[in-house]
């Protein structure tokens, strides 16, 4: 079963209303101030996971007056952040497919922790992505395909995540590339666009970062 994690950065409302429409056969773990998300929207979910020092007491009583809520509460002085706690508990669970909402926003040092954090569920070859409302990003480690009219918005921007992508090859771009050595710490591979209707990817050696961005 898929899982979606609601973490307590941005959130567009209407996007994670159109998303659990759209995937109702699916668990549900709310990250601490996430859960005041799920509550304007009268959702339960299945898991609860934090520290819970950002949420409204309200807000938190009314879920854990709820039985089937099952409630994961950690100390706030703790090595690894309530999102991180989250994705390893879907992992744990077993999903097939893992959601991330709310895992952007004001604080970039949980952003790119966040960004880090997707290699856990990359070792598990289990597919995760965090969305919001303008990007949809994951971590790959061989070769993928993409579907022009399947992609979340114009821009598809490829950064290294290890010290080297080895052996990157992009077919169907405006800026391809053959067998080329990416390296940490270089902007050559933001704002790239399709342009056949489908486009590959191929990685010999390495984890890429990939971001498809709205303008």
């Amino acid at each position: 079963m898929r899982t979606l994690i609601v973490s307590g950065g941005d959130i567009n409302i209407e996007e994670i209303k159109r998303y659990c429409k759209k995937h109702i056969d699916q668990n549900i773990i709310a990250v601490d101030k996430g859960l005041e998300v799920l509550y304007k929207l009268q959702i339960v979910p299945d898991h609860v996971v934090g520290d819970f020092d950002s949420v409204f007491p309200e807000i938190l009583a009314f879920y854990k007056n709820q039985s089937q809520v099952i409630f994961h509460e950690y100390n706030a002085e703790k090595d690894n952040t309530d999102t991180d706690i989250a994705l390893k508990l879907a992992i744990q669970l077993k999903s097939s497919k893992i959601t991330i909402m709310g895992a952007l926003g004001k604080r970039m040092d949980h952003a790119l922790a966040n960004i880090h954090i997707l290699k856990d569920a990359l070792d598990a070859n289990i597919p995760c992505k965090i969305m919001d409302e303008h990007n949809r990003i994951y971590l790959i480690n061989k070769e993928m395909t993409l579907e022009k009219n399947r992609v979340y918005g114009k821009y598809i921007s490829l950064i290294a995540l290890t010290s080297v992508v080895e052996g990157l090859t992009l077919s169907g771009f405006k800026y391809p590339l053959k067998n080329y050595n990416l390296p940490v710490g270089t902007s050559l591979g933001i704002s790239n666009e399709i342009i056949d209707e489908m486009a590959h990817i191929e990685i010999k050696k390495g984890i890429l970062i990939v971001i498809e961005s709205k303008d």
